[in-house]
């Protein structure tokens, strides 16, 4: 009367035909992770710089504030301490958050330069990837036409 069709033999006879090349699913995680390791750097390397810009800037003005907070012998004095570290302090802001600029063009420079590379190497696996997915493709249809 009825055959069953058995599905589990027809998917093996499939996938049979269309063999799973896992070596681009490895290539593409060791390249995302080569990229993840190089953004990391790039992003460690500016904290750091930040980081060491930030302690510069904080010994500056306790190194400033020392002055400002010695006794004066008159009150016109405390005046004119008050306005030679205002000053001071904004100079120094100046220059310390120009540094802070730097970095920041720095890191983005380098990230967009890691993206541009990374975009070029996917663009050429994915090539490749499609190229031998044709190719195996077209091998198991030839191979089905002569079964």
């Amino acid at each position: 009367m009825t055959k069953n069709v058995d599905v589990t033999a027809m998917f093996k006879d499939v996938m049979g035909a269309f063999p799973v090349d896992t070596t681009a699913m490895e290539g593409a995680f060791k390249s995302t992770a080569s990229l993840n390791e190089k953004l990391s750097g790039v992003a460690l390397n500016a904290a750091g710089k930040s980081a060491d810009i930030s302690s510069k800037w904080t010994k500056d003005t306790l190194a400033k504030l020392g002055e400002f907070s010695k006794a004066k012998q008159e009150p016109g004095d405390y005046a004119k301490a008050m306005s030679d570290f205002a000053s001071a302090s904004a100079e120094v802001a100046a220059e310390h958050m120009a540094a802070f600029a730097e970095i920041a063009k720095k890191a983005q420079m380098d990230t967009v330069e890691l993206m541009m590379a990374a975009g070029k190497d996917l663009q050429e696996d994915t090539t490749a990837a499609v190229k031998k997915a044709s190719e195996n493709v077209q091998n198991a249809g030839a191979k089905a036409t002569v079964k």
